[in-house]
């Protein structure tokens, strides 16, 4: 209890420091110039999905603007959009094959930028009543089958992360999607999972959800690094819902958040927060992680974020920058950045990227 109120403390002292900068002080975005500071050595872009009719335009994307915007991170959200030969019954009629992953990884290292392939795991395996692919073909990893399709309080379903042929089928996406990307580094997800330790999984009922997490992510974190890899995840299921007060999606209310102490530090943290400045990566830094900063729509909130990581950074070399997320999908990202239409909710990301970039690229 002390450590929830200290922690709540710290939380809440930071939020108030860091949103006056982020509301009062952010400085309009400058035009593109040599910078007078070293730049964050991650400027992220995070895109969803993937199409096969697309992939010309992802190309263009990459080789045009990514360097004039000066991303040199991409995180490219996959899930179940691909090609998979390992499990064909997982494959998406429209996803992308291994050679199109091979030529967006290859326009990637023309420019200079490191590509980051995802798959989500363990949480949003469906999307509130629709099951995606891994529970539609292997219904028995559900971690609540009892739970109705059509049940109001339903968000996104989790794989049982105890069930013994999970990883089995988890680990082979994740290689395979991996190698065809040439990846170094990859993104397992891992946000709002709302559903662990069920109290009627035969498996994990009546185990602390903290170690039930924690297990997964050292699973994941050990089949990556016997394979070279780095480790990407979304840092919410980290942090005490409770003690700071910032919401059940944010952070986590079902128990998970000691997992930060169990697991290992060399995984970069994705700490998402979209409508204010939230100072959780001082948190994640002082458990010894490595973290970037990620916004969404707001430009406000992206440029607060911007400062912060920028002071944490003069301290820490752990702080590692920004990754901006789009959530609309990546074609239609690409066609609202060229004004080719897109959705309303595209150029709102397309907009608070373009303002975050130009402020990192603008001198001091």
């Amino acid at each position: 209890m002390r450590r929830a109120v200290a922690l709540a403390v710290v939380i809440l002292t930071l939020v108030a420091s860091y949103a006056v900068s982020a509301l009062g002080e952010a400085e309009p975005p400058q035009p593109p110039e040599a910078a007078a500071r070293p730049p964050l050595p991650v400027r992220g872009l995070h895109v969803l999905g993937a199409n096969a009719a697309d992939v010309a335009l992802y190309e263009r994307f990459i080789r045009d603007a990514l360097p004039k915007e000066g991303v040199n991170v991409l995180v490219w959200e996959v899930n179940y959009d691909y090609a998979y030969q390992s499990y064909p019954q997982l494959a998406s009629a429209d996803g992308v094959t291994r050679e199109d992953v091979q030529r967006v990884a290859n326009a990637c290292r023309e420019v200079g930028v490191r590509l980051v392939p995802q798959i989500n795991c363990l949480g949003h395996q469906s999307w509130h009543q629709h099951r995606g692919a891994l529970l539609r073909a292997f219904p028995e990893f559900d971690e609540t089958p009892w739970v109705p399709d059509n049940s109001p309080d339903l968000y996104c379903r989790s794989y049982c992360p105890l069930h013994p042929d999970a990883h089995k089928v988890v680990f082979a996406l994740i290689d395979e999607l991996a190698d065809a990307a040439e990846a170094t580094d990859f993104h397992v997800g891992m946000d709002e999972v709302f559903y662990i330790a069920e109290a009627k999984c035969p498996r994990c009922g009546g185990k602390d959800p903290a170690v039930v997490f924690a297990g997964e992510v050292q699973a994941l974190h050990d089949h990556l690094a016997a394979k070279g890899r780095t480790m990407w995840m979304w840092g919410d299921r980290f942090i005490d819902a409770q003690a700071t007060g910032i919401g059940y999606f944010e952070a986590s209310g079902n128990g998970t958040y000691p997992a930060a102490d169990l697991v290992p530090k060399d995984i970069v943290v994705c700490d998402w927060h979209y409508e204010r400045v939230v100072p959780t990566p001082a948190y994640f830094l002082g458990k010894g992680f490595r973290v970037a900063a990620c916004p969404w729509q707001d430009e406000q909130v992206a440029l607060g974020q911007l400062e912060m990581m920028r002071t944490l950074r003069q301290d820490n070399e752990r702080a590692l920058g920004m990754l901006q997320t789009t959530w609309c999908g990546f074609g239609d990202f690409v066609r609202a950045y060229y004004g080719e239409g897109g959705r309303r909710d595209a150029q709102r990301a397309v907009r608070c990227f373009k303002a975050l970039f130009a402020a990192m690229r603008a001198p001091a």
